[in-house]
């Protein structure tokens, strides 16, 4: 049976994971005098809940309750290119945010098309 943690263990265990430097910041990648330092955004949050007591009308005088979790979401924002003392930031390309951009463009053109036409008629 795996050992029961508190609400406070929890959160604990999910800050140190979400601060390591590591997780944000790459190892750095050294080629021809130039370092380029991949850095990433990093989301996370926890939970924890509890439980104890008895229910005086059901057939189980008796309750009890665990619960908990954590989760970490990541994605690269870009990276740091150090060229002769001098460093330079590139962020990174993100294609789902610019096709979604793009067709919420191409919807608005659409419906104010759609809302022109109606008025001439």
């Amino acid at each position: 049976m795996p050992s029961k943690l508190s609400a406070t263990e929890i959160l604990d265990r999910a800050r140190t994971g979400a601060s390591t430097a590591g997780r944000v910041f790459g190892e750095p990648i050294e080629r021809d005098g130039v370092t380029v330092v991949p850095v990433a955004v990093i989301h996370g949050g926890g939970g924890a809940g509890a439980g104890s007591g008895s229910l005086e009308d059901s057939d189980k005088p008796e309750g009890e309750g665990s619960g908990g979790g954590f989760g970490f979401s990541a994605r690269p924002a870009g990276v740091y290119v150090i060229r002769d003392g001098d460093a330079r930031w590139r962020p990174a390309l993100d294609v789902n945010k610019i096709i979604a951009g793009g067709q919420l463009l191409v919807l608005a053109a659409l419906l104010v098309a759609g809302s022109v036409l109606r008025r001439r008629h």
